[in-house]
């Protein structure tokens, strides 16, 4: 396949690109660079056009399929209408792109649209917009929707994905990596009071998978990708510490967040990913953690 991936220097982006090269796939990125680091795709033998796909621009190559996961991913940006304005414009852009080369369309969208809706989070369920990113977001599957019966076009909510090549992301990098800092240097993991909060972690090597098996999609859909596990703050604390040979506890501290735009539970319903695309996640979150401790520690 030739593939197109869009925000390629980025976090799921990178391990996108490489696992597709591996895999034997002629791939290009395209990224600006913004939040996306060249540091991601030292091992990247493809072709690299550093440009933003939510102003004009012009690829003359041909692809069959487009791996959009270029955006302004960070719920907390301080410019809400850039953030949708770069997102809805980019996602308007690779569309017309996939048309043009009538090519499959693979889109990342976000479990942020659930917000603190009930769990297991389903596809259908009330939306919950929390943020821009979040409005933009829904704004995109929106626009997909109205695809369906045109082209193939697959939405993808990842909930709360961890793993390597995150690091260049700063603050907005998984609670994973942020903690585990926090205990390799022997200082005890800071967490939200009293550790009861939940998320669904997904190692990245699942989320490509998920990313990947969308192009054989058996219809154009939007789906979940997560675990369906929900793990609490201090369950994360226990597996960090015994993967990390530690024994730190925690430390509690008041939310810093507006309760209104913080979500206290993650935990998707898998069902529709395994329906449709054939998706389960392999990884466990121990396995996971261990996986990336050894890519991030040595």
């Amino acid at each position: 396949m030739k593939c197109l991936v869009t925000g390629g220097a980025g976090f799921i982006g990178s391990n996108l690109a490489l696992e597709l090269e591996k895999q034997g796939h002629e791939v290009t990125v395209v990224d600006n660079l913004l939040s996306g680091t060249k540091d991601n795709l030292k091992d990247f033998k493809g072709k690299f056009v550093e440009l933003d796909v939510s102003k004009p621009f012009e690829i003359n190559d041909k692809f069959d399929v487009i791996f959009h996961q270029a955006a302004i991913t960070d719920p907390r940006y301080p410019d809400d209408k850039e953030t949708y304005r770069a997102n809805i414009e980019g996602f308007n852009n690779i569309v017309n792109l996939a048309k043009k080369n009538n090519a499959k369309l693979v889109y990342a969208s976000t479990a942020g649209l659930y917000g603190n809706g009930p769990v297991p989070m389903k596809e259908d369920q009330k939306k919950e917009i929390l943020s821009s990113y979040g409005k933009s977001k829904l704004e995109m599957d929106d626009i997909a929707t109205e695809l369906f019966d045109k082209m193939h076009i697959v939405g993808l909510r990842y909930f709360n994905v961890f793993g390597p090549r995150e690091t260049h992301k700063g603050r907005p990098a998984s609670m994973i990596y942020h903690l585990s800092k926090q205990i390799k240097d022997g200082k005890k993991p800071r967490i939200f009071k009293m550790g009861e909060q939940k998320r669904d972690h997904i190692y990245v090597k699942d989320a490509v998978d998920a990313t990947i098996l969308a192009v054989y999609a058996k219809k154009s859909c939007i789906v979940n990708v997560g675990t369906g596990i929900g793990t609490n703050f201090n369950e994360l604390v226990r597996v960090l510490n015994e993967v990390l040979g530690k024994n730190l506890e925690p430390e509690y501290f008041d939310m810093t967040y507006d309760p209104k735009t913080y979500q206290s539970n993650t935990q998707a319903d898998p069902t529709k990913a395994t329906e449709f695309l054939g998706f389960k996640s392999k990884w466990t979150l121990k396995d996971g953690i261990k996986d990336y401790m050894g890519w991030l520690y040595g």
